[in-house]
């Protein structure tokens, strides 16, 4: 986990099986969070769902809250190293790193299609926090990749694109269910992909 996990008050487990019953609460939380929803979301539940005492739960978390930042920052950081990771081993060129960036952003909500959008309806301020660093960072591993691929007059343009591609990956998860459109999440890579290059072919020849 990130280190706004410890600025939280969480304190990370130092030993294996320590690290292992962390990841059941939270792959409990997770399940409860997709199958019930923020509204029935509590220590309880989780406990219920982990098979483990809701004491053993309050020895690692203060609460719900903290809880739901574990959860948050944990997803987040899987984002940033997903993302990462596919530009890294990206193919050359401009459409390699667009392409990879688009369709690690739609795997990675695509797996917790039903996570993130009771996550981005329930921030609290510290949790907005969190989830503007994982912004800034998947914008600035991107920016990094293409720089070698455009003109330096035209950073602007890439910075552009990325918050662009961001701003509508994150709004499609929040408001999917209540706007659908209709696409599933490979298919919303590939359009956003090939108007992504569109654009960036645009303002190379501008």
């Amino acid at each position: 986990m990130s280190q706004p996990s410890v600025d939280q008050g969480f304190r990370p487990p130092q030993q294996a099986r320590s690290r292992e019953s962390l990841q059941k609460v939270l792959a409990a939380a997770e399940h409860v969070l997709a199958t019930q929803g923020i509204e029935e979301f509590t220590v309880g539940a989780v406990a219920d769902q982990a098979g483990m005492s809701v004491g053993a739960i309050y020895r690692r978390f203060s609460g719900k809250n903290q809880l739901l930042y574990a959860v948050k920052d944990q997803l987040l950081g899987q984002l940033e190293t997903g993302v990462g990771e596919a530009l890294r081993t990206a193919e050359p060129g401009l459409d390699g790193i667009v392409g990879a960036f688009v369709q690690t952003l739609a795997d990675t909500f695509a797996r917790h299609d039903r996570i993130f959008p009771e996550l981005l309806d329930s921030q609290r301020a510290e949790g907005r926090d969190r989830g503007l660093q994982a912004l800034a960072t998947v914008q600035g591993a991107f920016v990094d990749a293409a720089r070698s691929c455009v003109e330096a007059e035209r950073e602007q343009a890439v910075r552009m694109v990325a918050r662009t591609i961001i701003g509508s990956c994150v709004h499609r998860a929040a408001s999917g269910r209540f706007w659908p459109d209709g696409l599933s999440w490979d298919a919303w890579a590939g359009e956003t992909t090939g108007m992504a290059l569109a654009y960036l072919g645009s303002a190379r020849g501008s």
